[in-house]
């Protein structure tokens, strides 16, 4: 494919605002849990979209992917933990394993042989673990804002990267709205928006300007799905990943990837990389004056990329 060829093709998606109706409901898992889903658009080529988290669910990225609507079919849904999901009284199946078994056992629900997997965050973890688990499964992926395919010092690097953005008195405030959401008598929805009020600012490249640009709310899930996320699927979920490493398993995964990272994230770039690096089908594209959220901070760039690499990649 030529850059005339691919320059056509970006010309040609035209990403325009959308307004379709969604088909909502549960699947069953084999254990009995059940899974929330929410579906939009009606085109052959269907897209499973994964939140981020662990422990938070399909709010925080439905109002800004639903674009994707557009062009192919999406389904979104709340993975277990978090949302409008089971909330186990079983904490051992909150491990990395089952839930690359409900993604599975979803994709089955709906009778998909090969699907395209689009991450945010913490998904892209679970959606390359799943790629690798079943690879004959996967046609091709997207990742936005993915934190790194190995632990190694991820964890103390975008902390001090984060809080560099935060002063003492927000970070006090944060303390207290965390406190609100989680505590079982406490005003859930107030505590989360409290929250993220402010922790979504330092995730944000230029927050007075993009904040408002933001359709997704992290907080308009169940409030039982948002004290349960916070509480115990994130501790639980993240931990059973372990010192995860994907880098060598990663190099035999022939499912090509687009990698979209903002240039001013807080989860380190030459980190990111190292899912480009390690993948012999993946690419990475930089978005300007953007950081954990490209989508909404700068659609004019990702949307046309990334159409044109669902596009071009298609087989």
């Amino acid at each position: 494919m030529t850059a005339r060829s691919v320059l056509r093709v970006l010309a040609a998606l035209v990403v325009a605002p959308i307004a379709l109706a969604a088909q909502t409901g549960y699947v069953t898992m084999s254990d009995s849990a059940r899974l929330y889903y929410r579906i939009i658009g009606k085109a052959a080529d269907t897209i499973i979209a994964i939140h981020g988290g662990p422990g938070i669910d399909q709010e925080s990225i439905f109002g800004d992917l639903k674009v994707l609507g557009e062009h192919h079919t999406v389904i979104f849904y709340d993975q277990r933990g978090g949302g409008r999901s089971t909330l186990p009284t079983d904490t051992t199946t909150l491990v990395v394993k089952r839930q690359i078994q409900d993604l599975d056992e979803l994709r089955k629900h709906f009778k998909l042989e090969r699907v395209t997997l689009v991450a945010h965050s913490y998904g892209p973890l679970l959606a390359a673990s799943y790629a690798i688990a079943h690879p004959q499964n996967v046609k091709r992926m997207v990742f936005f804002g993915p934190i790194p395919p190995r632990r190694g010092d991820f964890f103390t690097v975008y902390g001090k990267n984060l809080n560099a953005r935060l002063d003492s008195t927000q970070r006090a405030k944060m303390r207290v709205a965390s406190r609100e959401m989680t505590s079982p008598t406490g005003d859930t929805r107030k505590g989360c928006s409290d929250y993220w009020a402010i922790a979504t600012r330092p995730r944000l490249a230029e927050p007075d300007r993009t904040m408002p640009l933001l359709k997704s709310d992290i907080c308009a899930g169940d409030p039982a799905g948002i004290r349960y996320g916070n509480v115990t699927s994130n501790r639980i979920i993240m931990n059973s990943y372990g010192d995860w490493d994907l880098r060598p398993q990663l190099r035999t995964l022939q499912v090509p990837l687009l990698v979209v990272h903002g240039e001013q994230e807080t989860i380190p770039m030459e980190l990111v990389q190292e899912w480009v690096t390690s993948m012999p089908n993946a690419s990475l594209y930089k978005v300007p004056r953007a950081a954990h959220y490209t989508y909404a901070e700068r659609p004019e760039f990702v949307w046309p990329a990334v159409e044109a690499f669902l596009t071009l990649s298609k087989k």
